[in-house]
């Protein structure tokens, strides 16, 4: 569940939470380009590396590390998967090729997960909402999308505390196979979507309850403006974008 952290909001000052998060949309489309545009080591590598100063300035380096610690699991798992099956397809002989492409692949997903986890870390749903509205999306969606993106740190909270409250009871989901260990996680999952589910139960009624959706015509508390810091941004962007691209046709 630790990978969950990295969708938790926080509330700082600093350069990356200040930007307009329409920049950073397209900060994580653009990274999100660049990590599928290659399959090689080294550029996955730099596209991740390159990241790591953006934690730093947004001052989120614990929870992105906490996040990288629970998505480890997935990356190595990533790699087992790729390396497997490209075995098998070769007749099980395994080469330095088919380790540099599995290991090419767990690099991709540390990229992806270090560049959403910096766009949720620093982006408030509010503030998301409004970039999305602003891109002609109905607020409806936008409700909706946003309203999921908070929950998740929450599922995640509860999913936890019920684990704990059935290790309390005796439950070892740290002992048996994978399929004992998956059959040992339906006392946890069975309360966490009853929870869920009432969960989305009261927020309908407190929706209806405020008359959501009667008038068409909404006012925002905040405002959108791009600011210089916001247009440099975009431009740096934009600018490794295309060196991406330039890259990729030479490598």
């Amino acid at each position: 569940m630790s990978m969950l952290d990295g969708f938790k909001t926080t509330v700082l000052e600093t350069p990356i939470h200040e930007l307009d998060p329409r920049v950073k949309m397209f900060m994580l489309a653009s990274v999100t380009a660049m990590a599928i545009m290659f399959n090689k080591v080294v550029p996955l590598l730099v596209i991740s590396l390159a990241q790591v100063p953006l934690v730093l300035l947004a001052r989120v380096s614990r929870e992105w590390s906490r996040s990288m610690r629970g998505g480890m699991i997935f990356a190595l798992m990533i790699f087992g998967m790729n390396l497997v099956s490209r075995a098998a397809y070769a007749g099980w002989t395994v080469d330095a090729e088919m380790v540099r492409v599995s290991v090419a692949m767990a690099l991709r997903f540390v990229a992806l997960l270090t560049t959403f986890s910096l766009f949720f870390l620093t982006t408030s749903p509010d503030k998301l909402s409004l970039a999305l509205e602003s891109m002609r999306i109905p607020y409806e969606y936008c409700f909706a999308f946003t309203t999921a993106i908070r929950f998740i740190p929450i599922i995640a909270f509860e999913a936890q505390a019920i684990a704990d409250a059935q290790r309390s009871r005796g439950l070892e989901l740290d002992r048996g196979n994978l399929i004992e260990r998956l059959k040992k996680y339906v006392p946890i999952l069975t309360p966490l979507i009853v929870s869920a589910i009432r969960r989305s139960m009261e927020l309908a009624e407190a929706m209806e309850s405020r008359a959501f959706g009667a008038s068409k015509r909404r006012t925002n508390l905040y405002t959108l403006e791009l600011k210089p810091r916001d247009y440099v941004a975009a431009a740096a962007l934009a600018a490794a974008l295309c060196i991406s691209v330039l890259v990729r046709g030479v490598v």
